[in-house]
């Protein structure tokens, strides 16, 4: 039922008025929630927002007759969600604001929905009821029939069924934990001279370099921005650092496959393959791929020790799913020799993902087998209840056991496909559990300043 008059605003004024109203209960701390109805109206925006917070809705209409216009109309106008008791307030703000305002129903914790008339209906039955996980189903329906048609079905499917079960509260958030308590750099540390050198590695195609500096910075390391070209031509060597770091990105814009061109322009030259190789041997060095870069230190046989053979050697392809996952998920740091994860063993974090060839394979199944007997699988994706996942899209890539990282025996080289440097600063965290919000720093910063205390007790 589409109608034939076109939404309009007869009073600019109001639109306005509503606005600087809205930017006012924000900054008193009234509103909890707010949306738009221009797209699918009352209801559907209601629908998302409780859609998004995992609770259910009551909603009051006028009566079946109105039920369409009341519930479907995309006329000019905003959904709050606020406190109970902060009702006079929100209606004393609209009205010196000039703004008109309704309140028509209420949020519930349980995820149970319902749409009534006040005094109920003449047979004494509602007019809908249900709950918010049918809803989503039917939200997603239209969505789920095209993912069918572009990209893997299975996967499609895994995460349509996952909109069938009621997820945990968000006020709960078994998928979160810390074990450790995270703390910023001191001053003393960053203003310190002589700081341990980074090399964080580029080639064409990478675009995760800023980041990985920004946050080598910030944890009292000194990043040196390092092109290939570089190496390549004798003007820098890896003899001046104490790290090195394989950036992000899309080297040679995976026209070769995931890092093959840049494993390539490594392992088929002499010289460069030798300085990397002493850098990899020498005691007092780390290193550090991530995403593109944790796909180059498994083609370079970095990972998880050197010396096998290259049809056995575990490596990153293509997603289960088969398109590009750019995503927020849910990780664990399971117990490894990682230097750079020590102290933050058990921690259930959050963290960016964003690639293409993610999956882990073992052409090798005993090789599987001595990885996790020693340990050297150190971060694995979880679901929202915290536990180690394959399924889609809890699992973005579809990696056996979750695992998204591996490590050397001696724990001094570490490749995972999440991307920390992305989210080493709170604000860069999408969401997180309000005990959080606290937190002097993010979890994350702890991964380089243990970087910085491994280079300073070499």
């Amino acid at each position: 039922m589409l109608g034939n008059e076109s939404p309009d605003i007869e009073d600019p004024a109001l639109l306005k008025k509503a606005f600087l109203a809205v930017q006012k209960m924000i900054d008193e701390g009234l509103v909890l929630a707010v949306h738009d109805r221009s797209d699918g109206g009352l209801i559907t925006a209601v629908a998302e927002m409780c859609m998004a917070s995992r609770c259910g809705f009551h909603i009051e209409i006028g009566g079946p007759d109105s039920a369409i216009p009341e519930l479907f109309s995309e006329e000019l106008g905003l959904v709050l969600e606020f406190r109970q008791d902060d009702l006079i307030k929100v209606m004393a703000l609209c009205e010196s604001f000039g703004v008109p305002f309704d309140q028509f129903g209420c949020t519930v914790e349980n995820g149970n929905c319902l749409i009534y008339r006040n005094g109920g209906w003449d047979d004494d039955i509602d007019f809908w009821s249900g709950n918010i996980i049918q809803l989503r189903q039917w939200w997603e329906s239209t969505s789920h029939e095209i993912e069918k048609l572009q990209m893997n079905p299975v996967c499609a499917k895994e995460e349509y069924q996952q909109h069938r079960y009621r997820l945990p509260s968000i006020l709960e958030a078994p998928s979160y934990r810390l074990s450790f308590t995270p703390t910023d750099t001191i001053a003393d540390i960053l203003n310190a001279s002589g700081k341990p050198r980074v090399a964080i590695i580029r080639t064409k195609g990478t675009n995760g370099d800023r980041e990985m500096q920004a946050a080598c910075a910030a944890a009292g390391l000194e990043p040196w921005d390092v092109a290939m070209s570089d190496l390549l031509d004798g003007k820098i060597s890896l003899k001046m650092f104490k790290g090195i770091i394989f950036a992000g990105g899309f080297s040679y814009m995976d026209v070769f496959d995931s890092a093959k061109g840049w494993a390539g322009s490594i392992l088929f030259n002499d010289r460069l393959k030798a300085e990397f190789d002493e850098f990899y041997a020498r005691e007092d060095t780390f290193s550090l791929g991530v995403c593109n870069g944790c796909q180059l230190m498994a083609l370079l046989g970095w990972i998880p020790w050197r010396g096998i053979e290259s049809v056995k050697q575990p490596r990153f392809i293509h997603n289960l799913s088969g398109r590009f996952e750019s995503r927020w998920v849910q990780a664990e740091i399971l117990p490894s020799p990682s230097v750079l994860l020590k102290g933050m063993e058990g921690s259930k974090l959050g963290v960016w993902v964003a690639h293409g060839e993610g999956r882990l394979v073992y052409p090798d199944p005993s090789i599987r087998e001595e990885v996790m007997s020693r340990k050297l699988a150190p971060l694995a994706y979880l679901d929202p209840f915290g536990n180690r996942t394959e399924e889609y899209p809890y699992n973005p890539n579809g990696s056996p056991n979750g695992i998204t990282s591996l490590c050397s025996i001696d724990g001094r080289h570490l490749a995972m496909m999440p991307h920390p440097e992305r989210c080493f600063r709170l604000w860069q965290w999408p969401w997180m559990p309000d005990s959080w919000r606290g937190l002097e720093a993010s979890p994350w910063l702890r991964m380089f300043q243990n970087a910085r205390t491994f280079c300073t007790k070499q």
